[in-house]
């Protein structure tokens, strides 16, 4: 039976693949919750020492949103979207346990996100990286506060308001890809860096990842708190469902019918 989400175990590393490839591994709230569930449970296996994230087929690690969710959204709807956000992102913070990022193809939006929550990431020469919510008519809160405390705030704003994809070798060139290799080494590598860290002291990996996050807690919580406000009045407007059918139109695809 097809599911959105596959766990495996490779030693102590444990392996989570995001599973529909038919819409470029696109989620939703089943899959987000699946997801984090499964990092939960990984996190607390004493078993595991790491975990690698990546996607089914050769497109994308994740398209981010799913369209054919948010295309719905109500005032009430975004809220409880971006509290759902805060669980995901704040686990990914939180987790005593360094994730790795296995890029198979595009992280774009939200999965560009939880890419750079990822620990090390490693791509290949054909993936790309972006915040491309602004030609999809979604306001970028969350996304800008992580860029920001990763990148820096001018390439935050360029990357934010123009909404490109940055090629690979952008990506490497300014440290968000740690590791560059041949498309067919991309999981073997993350594997190996894993295990790698998966030997590693355990509390001192614990307590460094719990520093990380609270660097940057006041920061992660006022984002959130700015993002429903925003999200609320975004989604109030009706503009995001008008420009999500657009993009999908100009691609092909009917959102709403």
């Amino acid at each position: 039976m097809m599911t959105d989400i596959l766990l495996e175990r490779r030693g102590r590393v444990g392996v989570i693949t995001l599973n529909k490839p038919h819409k470029l591994n696109a989620w939703d709230r089943p899959m987000r919750d699946t997801i984090v569930q499964a990092l939960r449970d990984f996190d607390a296996d004493e078993a595991i020492g790491a975990v690698v994230m990546t996607g089914a087929g050769d497109r994308a690690f994740s398209a981010g949103q799913d369209f054919a969710e948010a295309h719905a959204f109500d005032e009430d709807r975004a809220e409880a979207w971006i509290r759902e956000w805060e669980t995901f992102y704040g686990l990914l913070r939180r987790l005593t346990k360094p994730v790795v990022m296995a890029l198979n193809g595009t992280a774009a939006g939200s999965a560009f996100q939880v890419a750079l929550l990822g620990d090390i990431r490693v791509g290949h020469p054909e993936i790309t990286m972006g915040q491309p919510e602004i030609n999809s008519g979604i306001a970028s809160i969350t996304g800008p506060w992580i860029m920001k405390e990763i990148l820096g705030m001018s390439r935050t704003v360029e990357l934010t308001l123009t909404g490109r994809m940055m090629p690979a070798e952008e990506c490497h060139r300014i440290g968000i890809v740690h590791h560059l290799v041949p498309r067919g080494e991309v999981m073997n590598k993350a594997l190996e860096i894993a295990a790698e860290l998966a030997a590693k002291a355990p509390l001192a990996m614990r307590l460094d990842r719990a520093w990380f996050a609270d660097m940057t807690e006041a920061g992660f919580r006022h984002t959130i708190d700015a993002a429903i406000r925003s999200h609320r009045v975004s989604y109030g407007s009706g503009e995001p469902a008008r420009k999500m059918e657009a993009f999908m139109a100009d691609r092909g695809h009917t959102l709403g019918s």
